[in-house]
């Protein structure tokens, strides 16, 4: 992992008396995590370990988050905002980041719709190693990417005999299964939904 250390270098300490807010982002369903605060110190063991470490107002020390539960947040990225005295942390949760065990400090109904995608590549992943006949996930992922493969073709076919013949409700339904389909194919190939949203962002570009 290499960031781009730069935004450091205008970061405004002393608005904060030395410490700066960190809002913590799941860096592929985009929910907020949780919010904590980084002195430079902090900063710089999150920077060199990878792992987001926060210092502890109440108890006046550095604190890397999971390093008593083991639930840890990955960093992905990193930057400060315009005024340089707030940080956006994005990271990776191993486990869930609340000590109520949940996946986010502010609840789990608040979510992106499109983190949905990523939570459900997630779960998909999780049945790659599921040999129980009971998981659809798994007897599809067992039995090979051709027959994944051939499962986005006729999920995409139906998608576009919704759409034609006007049934918005069947439209949607095909769509969701397309979508789901489309995750487990990726999945089977030895790719992920990550691969062709960094193909999206280049268009972009």
């Amino acid at each position: 992992m290499t960031i781009d250390r730069e935004f450091e270098e205008n970061l405004d300490w002393a608005k904060g008396d030395g410490l700066l807010p960190a809002v913590i982002q799941h860096a592929s369903e985009g929910r907020v995590l949780m919010l904590g605060y980084m002195n430079a110190e902090a900063l710089d063991k999150t920077l060199e370990t990878g792992r987001v470490t926060f210092f502890s107002r109440s108890k006046q020390r550095l604190w890397t988050k999971g390093e008593t539960s083991g639930h840890v947040l990955k960093l992905v990225a990193i930057q400060a905002d315009c005024d340089c005295d707030t940080l956006l942390v994005q990271a990776q949760p191993v486990g869930p980041t609340c000590h109520t065990g949940t996946q986010t400090c502010f609840g789990d109904a608040m979510q992106p719709a499109l983190g949905l995608l990523a939570e459900l590549e997630s779960v998909i992943q999780s049945r790659a190693t599921d040999k129980s006949e009971s998981s659809y996930t798994a007897q599809l992922l067992n039995d090979g990417v051709a027959r994944c493969a051939q499962k986005v073709g006729e999920e995409g076919v139906e998608v576009a005999l919704a759409a034609v013949q006007g049934k918005r409700e069947e439209l949607h339904n095909e769509a969701a299964d397309l979508l789901y389909h489309l995750l487990v194919c990726l999945h089977s190939a030895g790719a992920s939904l990550d691969d062709a949203l960094a193909v999206l962002t280049q268009r972009r570009k």
